[in-house]
Protein backbone atom coordinates (compact mmCIF):
# COMPACT_ATOMS: atom_id res chain seq x y z
CA UNK A 1 0.00 0.00 0.00
CA UNK A 2 0.94 3.64 -0.36
CA UNK A 3 0.77 5.30 3.03
CA UNK A 4 1.03 8.99 3.91
CA UNK A 5 2.24 9.70 7.44
CA UNK A 6 1.60 13.23 8.66
CA UNK A 7 4.23 14.17 11.24
CA UNK A 8 6.33 11.05 10.73
CA UNK A 9 9.54 12.60 12.08
CA UNK A 10 8.26 12.74 15.66
CA UNK A 11 8.21 10.31 18.57
CA UNK A 12 5.82 7.76 17.06
CA UNK A 13 6.80 8.24 13.45
CA UNK A 14 10.48 7.61 14.18
CA UNK A 15 9.46 4.02 14.88
CA UNK A 16 6.34 3.69 12.71
CA UNK A 17 7.79 4.77 9.37
CA UNK A 18 10.63 2.18 9.40
CA UNK A 19 8.10 -0.49 10.41
CA UNK A 20 5.92 0.37 7.42
CA UNK A 21 8.86 0.31 5.01
CA UNK A 22 9.97 -3.08 6.34
CA UNK A 23 6.44 -4.35 5.77
CA UNK A 24 6.74 -3.47 2.09
CA UNK A 25 4.66 -0.29 1.98
CA UNK A 26 5.50 2.85 0.03
CA UNK A 27 5.69 5.65 2.58
CA UNK A 28 5.42 9.42 2.17
CA UNK A 29 6.27 11.52 5.22
CA UNK A 30 4.76 15.00 5.52
CA UNK A 31 6.59 17.17 8.03
CA UNK A 32 7.90 20.68 8.43
CA UNK A 33 11.34 19.30 7.67
CA UNK A 34 12.89 21.00 10.70
CA UNK A 35 13.42 17.97 12.94
CA UNK A 36 15.53 14.85 12.59
CA UNK A 37 13.98 11.55 13.55
CA UNK A 38 14.70 10.36 17.08
CA UNK A 39 16.07 7.02 15.93
CA UNK A 40 18.27 6.48 12.88
CA UNK A 41 17.13 3.68 10.58
CA UNK A 42 18.22 2.72 7.06
CA UNK A 43 14.59 2.45 5.99
CA UNK A 44 14.35 6.25 5.84
CA UNK A 45 16.34 6.14 2.61
CA UNK A 46 13.24 4.69 0.95
CA UNK A 47 10.81 7.31 2.28
CA UNK A 48 9.58 10.20 0.15
CA UNK A 49 9.74 13.45 2.10
CA UNK A 50 7.21 16.25 1.64
CA UNK A 51 7.78 19.52 3.51
CA UNK A 52 4.67 21.36 4.66
CA UNK A 53 3.59 23.73 7.41
CA UNK A 54 0.26 22.24 8.46
CA UNK A 55 -0.83 25.11 10.66
CA UNK A 56 -0.32 27.61 7.85
CA UNK A 57 -1.97 25.39 5.25
CA UNK A 58 -4.90 24.66 7.56
CA UNK A 59 -5.47 28.41 7.86
CA UNK A 60 -5.30 28.72 4.09
CA UNK A 61 -7.62 25.73 3.64
CA UNK A 62 -5.11 23.90 1.43
CA UNK A 63 -3.69 21.14 3.62
CA UNK A 64 -6.37 18.60 2.76
CA UNK A 65 -5.76 19.23 -0.94
CA UNK A 66 -2.05 18.55 -0.44
CA UNK A 67 -2.72 15.23 1.27
CA UNK A 68 -5.38 14.13 -1.20
CA UNK A 69 -3.13 14.94 -4.17
CA UNK A 70 -0.63 12.31 -3.00
CA UNK A 71 -3.13 9.59 -3.91
CA UNK A 72 -2.40 7.34 -0.94
CA UNK A 73 -4.38 4.30 0.13
CA UNK A 74 -4.00 5.14 3.82
CA UNK A 75 -3.31 8.33 5.77
CA UNK A 76 -1.85 8.25 9.29
CA UNK A 77 -2.31 11.59 11.09
CA UNK A 78 0.06 11.92 14.04
CA UNK A 79 -0.12 15.70 14.55
CA UNK A 80 -3.74 16.87 14.59
CA UNK A 81 -4.87 18.82 17.65
CA UNK A 82 -8.17 20.53 16.87
CA UNK A 83 -11.59 19.36 15.77
CA UNK A 84 -11.58 21.98 13.01
CA UNK A 85 -8.34 20.63 11.52
CA UNK A 86 -9.48 17.01 11.80
CA UNK A 87 -12.86 17.73 10.25
CA UNK A 88 -11.34 19.58 7.31
CA UNK A 89 -9.06 16.62 6.56
CA UNK A 90 -11.89 14.09 6.82
CA UNK A 91 -14.12 16.06 4.49
CA UNK A 92 -11.36 16.36 1.90
CA UNK A 93 -10.31 12.70 2.10
CA UNK A 94 -13.83 11.23 2.08
CA UNK A 95 -13.98 8.99 -0.97
CA UNK A 96 -10.28 9.56 -1.68
CA UNK A 97 -8.51 7.17 0.73
CA UNK A 98 -9.35 3.78 2.19
CA UNK A 99 -8.43 4.41 5.82
CA UNK A 100 -7.57 7.40 8.03
CA UNK A 101 -5.83 6.71 11.34
CA UNK A 102 -5.66 9.48 13.93
CA UNK A 103 -3.34 9.79 16.92
CA UNK A 104 -5.32 10.88 19.95
CA UNK A 105 -4.32 10.88 23.61
CA UNK A 106 -5.33 9.31 26.91
CA UNK A 107 -6.05 12.89 28.00
CA UNK A 108 -9.30 12.54 26.10
CA UNK A 109 -10.33 11.15 29.52
CA UNK A 110 -10.70 13.19 32.67
CA UNK A 111 -9.87 12.04 36.23
CA UNK A 112 -10.34 8.34 36.85
CA UNK A 113 -13.44 7.03 38.63
CA UNK A 114 -12.75 3.29 38.27
CA UNK A 115 -9.59 1.48 37.24
CA UNK A 116 -8.67 0.34 34.70
CA UNK A 117 -10.38 2.69 32.24
CA UNK A 118 -11.90 1.03 29.17
CA UNK A 119 -13.03 2.69 25.96
CA UNK A 120 -16.64 3.82 26.05
CA UNK A 121 -17.07 3.18 29.77
CA UNK A 122 -18.00 5.52 32.62
CA UNK A 123 -14.67 4.86 34.34
CA UNK A 124 -13.40 8.42 33.84
CA UNK A 125 -14.87 11.88 34.25
CA UNK A 126 -15.19 14.16 31.20
CA UNK A 127 -11.91 15.60 29.92
CA UNK A 128 -10.61 18.98 31.02
CA UNK A 129 -8.10 21.30 29.40
CA UNK A 130 -8.21 22.34 25.74
CA UNK A 131 -5.88 19.58 24.56
CA UNK A 132 -7.89 16.74 26.09
CA UNK A 133 -11.24 18.25 25.15
CA UNK A 134 -10.20 18.63 21.51
CA UNK A 135 -8.82 15.08 21.33
CA UNK A 136 -12.07 13.71 22.70
CA UNK A 137 -14.14 15.72 20.24
CA UNK A 138 -11.98 14.50 17.36
CA UNK A 139 -12.41 10.86 18.44
CA UNK A 140 -16.17 11.29 18.60
CA UNK A 141 -16.30 12.94 15.18
CA UNK A 142 -14.25 10.14 13.61
CA UNK A 143 -16.46 7.45 15.12
CA UNK A 144 -19.58 9.18 13.82
CA UNK A 145 -18.01 9.64 10.38
CA UNK A 146 -17.43 5.93 9.94
CA UNK A 147 -20.74 4.91 11.53
CA UNK A 148 -22.62 7.09 9.04
CA UNK A 149 -21.00 5.35 6.07
CA UNK A 150 -18.35 7.95 5.38
CA UNK A 151 -14.59 7.67 5.57
CA UNK A 152 -13.20 4.60 7.36
CA UNK A 153 -11.37 5.95 10.42
CA UNK A 154 -9.62 4.70 13.53
CA UNK A 155 -8.35 6.67 16.53
CA UNK A 156 -5.54 5.38 18.76
CA UNK A 157 -4.91 7.03 22.11
CA UNK A 158 -1.38 6.65 23.50
CA UNK A 159 -0.31 7.17 27.07
CA UNK A 160 2.77 9.19 28.08
CA UNK A 161 5.13 8.34 25.23
CA UNK A 162 8.72 7.49 26.15
CA UNK A 163 11.75 6.28 24.24
CA UNK A 164 15.35 7.12 23.42
CA UNK A 165 16.04 10.73 22.52
CA UNK A 166 13.73 12.72 24.79
CA UNK A 167 12.89 13.25 28.45
CA UNK A 168 10.17 11.05 29.92
CA UNK A 169 7.38 12.25 32.18
CA UNK A 170 9.06 11.62 35.52
CA UNK A 171 7.83 10.35 38.89
CA UNK A 172 6.44 13.78 39.76
CA UNK A 173 4.36 13.95 36.59
CA UNK A 174 6.48 16.60 34.91
CA UNK A 175 9.67 17.02 32.85
CA UNK A 176 11.86 18.46 35.62
CA UNK A 177 15.28 16.81 35.10
CA UNK A 178 16.26 17.56 38.71
CA UNK A 179 14.14 14.67 39.96
CA UNK A 180 16.61 12.22 38.42
CA UNK A 181 19.57 13.75 40.25
CA UNK A 182 17.61 13.69 43.51
CA UNK A 183 16.76 10.00 43.14
CA UNK A 184 20.23 9.03 41.90
CA UNK A 185 21.80 10.75 44.92
CA UNK A 186 19.46 9.14 47.44
CA UNK A 187 18.23 12.57 48.51
CA UNK A 188 14.71 13.21 49.85
CA UNK A 189 12.09 13.77 47.15
CA UNK A 190 9.00 15.80 48.00
CA UNK A 191 5.86 14.33 46.43
CA UNK A 192 2.41 15.95 46.52
CA UNK A 193 -0.78 14.09 47.29
CA UNK A 194 -0.74 10.52 48.57
CA UNK A 195 1.87 9.00 46.26
CA UNK A 196 -0.69 6.48 44.99
CA UNK A 197 -1.69 8.57 41.95
CA UNK A 198 -1.17 6.72 38.68
CA UNK A 199 0.52 7.49 35.35
CA UNK A 200 0.33 5.27 32.29
CA UNK A 201 3.37 5.36 30.00
CA UNK A 202 4.00 3.59 26.70
CA UNK A 203 7.10 3.08 24.56
CA UNK A 204 6.96 4.86 21.20
CA UNK A 205 7.65 1.61 19.37
CA UNK A 206 4.66 -0.04 21.03
CA UNK A 207 2.50 2.84 19.80
CA UNK A 208 3.99 2.32 16.33
CA UNK A 209 3.14 -1.38 16.62
CA UNK A 210 -0.48 -0.51 17.37
CA UNK A 211 -0.76 1.74 14.32
CA UNK A 212 0.75 -0.96 12.12
CA UNK A 213 -1.69 -3.56 13.46
CA UNK A 214 -4.65 -1.22 12.94
CA UNK A 215 -3.57 -0.90 9.31
CA UNK A 216 -3.30 -4.67 8.96
CA UNK A 217 -6.71 -5.25 10.59
CA UNK A 218 -8.63 -2.47 8.87
CA UNK A 219 -12.06 -4.09 9.16
CA UNK A 220 -11.68 -4.73 12.89
CA UNK A 221 -10.32 -1.21 13.44
CA UNK A 222 -12.94 0.60 11.35
CA UNK A 223 -14.81 3.17 13.41
CA UNK A 224 -13.08 2.14 16.63
CA UNK A 225 -11.00 3.91 19.25
CA UNK A 226 -8.23 2.24 21.26
CA UNK A 227 -6.25 2.87 24.44
CA UNK A 228 -2.58 2.27 23.59
CA UNK A 229 -0.47 1.98 26.73
CA UNK A 230 1.96 -0.35 28.48
CA UNK A 231 0.55 -3.50 30.14
CA UNK A 232 0.71 -1.82 33.56
CA UNK A 233 0.73 1.70 35.04
CA UNK A 234 3.05 3.26 37.62
CA UNK A 235 2.10 4.97 40.85
CA UNK A 236 4.12 7.99 41.92
CA UNK A 237 5.62 6.12 44.86
CA UNK A 238 6.32 2.96 42.90
CA UNK A 239 7.85 4.89 40.00
CA UNK A 240 10.20 6.78 42.32
CA UNK A 241 11.23 3.62 44.18
CA UNK A 242 11.96 1.73 40.95
CA UNK A 243 13.90 4.66 39.46
CA UNK A 244 16.04 5.14 42.58
CA UNK A 245 16.93 1.45 42.40
CA UNK A 246 18.40 1.96 38.93
CA UNK A 247 21.15 3.95 40.64
CA UNK A 248 21.56 1.59 43.57
CA UNK A 249 19.63 3.91 45.88
CA UNK A 250 16.56 3.63 48.08
CA UNK A 251 13.97 6.34 47.48
CA UNK A 252 13.44 8.74 50.38
CA UNK A 253 9.98 10.15 49.78
CA UNK A 254 8.37 13.00 51.73
CA UNK A 255 4.64 13.50 51.25
CA UNK A 256 3.65 17.17 51.20
CA UNK A 257 0.43 19.12 50.66
CA UNK A 258 -0.21 20.40 47.15
CA UNK A 259 0.11 24.01 48.34
CA UNK A 260 3.56 23.31 49.76
CA UNK A 261 4.65 21.49 46.62
CA UNK A 262 3.57 24.36 44.38
CA UNK A 263 5.51 26.84 46.52
CA UNK A 264 8.76 24.96 45.94
CA UNK A 265 8.57 24.60 42.16
CA UNK A 266 7.81 26.74 39.13
CA UNK A 267 4.21 27.43 38.08
CA UNK A 268 4.77 25.45 34.87
CA UNK A 269 6.13 22.35 36.63
CA UNK A 270 3.49 22.57 39.33
CA UNK A 271 0.73 22.72 36.74
CA UNK A 272 2.19 19.76 34.83
CA UNK A 273 2.35 17.69 38.01
CA UNK A 274 -1.25 18.53 38.83
CA UNK A 275 -2.41 17.77 35.28
CA UNK A 276 -0.85 14.31 35.34
CA UNK A 277 -1.51 13.24 38.91
CA UNK A 278 -5.03 14.61 39.31
CA UNK A 279 -6.13 12.42 36.38
CA UNK A 280 -4.57 9.34 38.04
CA UNK A 281 -4.92 7.21 34.92
CA UNK A 282 -4.64 3.47 34.45
CA UNK A 283 -6.06 1.93 31.28
CA UNK A 284 -7.24 -1.39 29.93
CA UNK A 285 -5.74 -2.55 26.62
CA UNK A 286 -8.05 -5.55 26.23
CA UNK A 287 -9.87 -4.01 23.28
CA UNK A 288 -6.66 -3.39 21.34
CA UNK A 289 -5.38 -6.85 22.22
CA UNK A 290 -8.55 -8.65 21.14
CA UNK A 291 -9.37 -6.67 17.97
CA UNK A 292 -5.89 -5.77 16.73
CA UNK A 293 -3.57 -8.30 18.34
CA UNK A 294 -1.74 -5.46 20.12
CA UNK A 295 1.03 -6.91 22.28
CA UNK A 296 3.21 -4.25 23.93
CA UNK A 297 6.82 -5.32 24.36
CA UNK A 298 7.71 -2.86 27.12
CA UNK A 299 6.60 -2.60 30.70
CA UNK A 300 6.48 1.12 31.65
CA UNK A 301 9.62 1.01 33.78
CA UNK A 302 11.56 -0.67 30.95
CA UNK A 303 10.52 2.07 28.54
CA UNK A 304 11.47 4.84 30.96
CA UNK A 305 14.81 3.20 31.81
CA UNK A 306 15.70 3.06 28.11
CA UNK A 307 14.97 6.78 27.84
CA UNK A 308 16.95 7.67 30.97
CA UNK A 309 19.88 5.51 29.89
CA UNK A 310 20.00 7.27 26.51
CA UNK A 311 19.95 10.70 28.17
CA UNK A 312 22.72 9.75 30.60
CA UNK A 313 24.88 8.19 27.88
CA UNK A 314 24.48 11.30 25.71
CA UNK A 315 25.23 13.65 28.63
CA UNK A 316 21.81 15.24 28.45
CA UNK A 317 20.82 14.35 32.02
CA UNK A 318 22.74 15.23 35.19
CA UNK A 319 22.78 12.39 37.71
CA UNK A 320 24.79 11.78 40.87
CA UNK A 321 26.21 8.41 39.89
CA UNK A 322 26.21 5.73 37.20
CA UNK A 323 23.26 3.51 36.44
CA UNK A 324 23.50 0.25 38.33
CA UNK A 325 20.89 -1.23 35.97
CA UNK A 326 20.98 -0.98 32.20
CA UNK A 327 18.12 -1.36 29.77
CA UNK A 328 18.07 -4.86 28.34
CA UNK A 329 15.91 -6.67 25.89
CA UNK A 330 12.23 -5.89 26.55
CA UNK A 331 9.98 -8.73 27.54
CA UNK A 332 6.27 -9.30 27.05
CA UNK A 333 4.12 -8.05 29.89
Amino acid sequence: MEIVVIGGSGHIGSFLVPRLVRAGHEVINISRGSHRTYVDAPEWQHVRQVAADREHEDREGTFGDRVAALGADVVVDLVCFTLESATALVERLRGEVGHLLHCGSIWRYGPSRKLPISEGSDAAAPPFGEYGVQKNRIAGMLKEETASGGLVTTSLHPGHIVGPGWHPIGPLGNLDPAVWFTLSAGQPLRIPGSGTEMMHHVHADDVAQAFEKALEHRDAAAGEDFNIVAPTALSVRGYAEIAAGWFGQTAKLETVAWEDFRRTTTPELGESTWAHLSRSHCFSIEKAKSLLGYSPRYQPEQAVLESVEWLVDHEQLRVAGPLAVRAGEPSHG
